[in-house]
């Protein structure tokens, strides 16, 4: 987010990796996995959702000592290089080529409006909250498919839409004691997220590979988080140097694990189990933070992942829904 980009909330891809990846041996796990495709998709994207949880749950804690826009800096800066080596192993040297780069340089500057709402969300609500809200994507990509696409969807695509946003109301539970204004931001997110990834359907038409529309979307971010630095800048210290480098290393993992899902699975399949990174997030927010999600929050992820996944197996949208975050 899933992005909105955050950056490079959405995807990042590539799990742990080591110097081993510019082996011929890497580059056949990349695009002959031993595994049926679909078996190999489903373990790419749960470990691609597990990355960008953990990716979550190091801004999270950096937001305690750290502004949010040197985050998004290092994020990106760390970021960036692992998406350009898997870019080039992964489709060579014409996969980072853009034939519309002026319209992916406009993207990249909508792109940072993800990470700022995504982790600064972070700050205020439970993580498992903030990324459930953030899952709402696929119903803003529904939307905005009729507006600039003259798409019409079906009355049950409007069905689950509906359904999905009543579950964004029973998270963020408006009119009650445990409402916070700060629950607009995850919403805020996959709003963009949405934006991104309708955009990217447009430029994967010119001929855009996802590589170099992956690497736009992180580096104008990068260089726009840069420009505020010298007026904000706060020192990290070690262990935010080291959350920093972690947050980086896991989102670029993520994107390059959610990408290659997406390359060697079918969509249908592959997506529903990107929403197993809810569970790492209920998971972590608990070992780390002591949240509990409510009855009522949990009833509406339940409700928000039910109607996405009936979405994402519909139209197929959202299956890079938070790469950008």
């Amino acid at each position: 987010m899933h992005s909105p980009s955050l950056g490079a909330l959405a995807p990042a891809t590539a799990a742990r990796h080591d110097c081993a990846f510019g082996s011929l041996a890497a580059r056949k796990m990349l695009r002959k996995p031993a595994l049926s495709p679909s078996s190999a998709g489903i373990l790419y994207i749960c470990a691609g959702a597990f990355c960008l949880t953990v990716n979550d749950a190091l801004a999270k804690y950096l937001d305690d000592y750290l502004p949010v826009m040197e985050i998004i800096f290092f994020r990106m800066l760390f970021s960036l290089p692992l998406i350009i080596v898997f870019g080039l192993l992964a489709g060579g040297r014409q996969a980072l080529v853009s034939h519309a780069p002026w319209l992916q340089a406009i993207r990249g500057v909508i792109a940072i409006m993800a990470p700022i709402t995504y982790i600064t969300g972070l700050a205020i609500l439970p993580l498992a909250a903030n990324a459930g809200i953030s899952f709402a994507s696929p119903l803003f990509i529904t939307f905005f498919a009729v507006v600039l696409f003259g798409e019409r969807p079906g009355w049950r695509q409007w069905a689950a839409t509906g359904v999905g946003f009543a579950g964004v109301l029973c998270v963020i539970q408006p009119g009650t004691a445990v409402f916070s204004w700060g629950a607009f931001l995850p919403l805020g997110a996959a709003l963009a997220y949405a934006i991104l990834m309708l955009s990217a359907r447009t430029l994967a038409e010119r001929g855009d590979s996802v590589w170099i529309t992956m690497i736009y979307a992180t580096a104008i971010p990068l260089l726009i988080s840069a420009l505020p630095l010298p007026w904000i800048w706060q020192q990290p210290g070690p262990a935010q140097w080291l959350a920093l480098v972690g947050a980086g290393v896991f989102g670029g993992a993520a994107i390059t694990l959610i990408t290659q899902a997406f390359r060697v699975g079918s969509a249908s399949i592959v997506a529903p189990f990107d929403y197993t990174g809810l569970l790492w997030a209920a998971l972590l927010g608990w070992l780390f933070w002591g949240e509990i999600p409510t009855a009522a929050a949990l009833f509406g992820m339940f409700i928000i992942v039910v109607s996405g996944v009936y979405l994402a197996l519909r139209q197929g949208a959202p299956r890079r829904r938070r790469l950008q975050r």
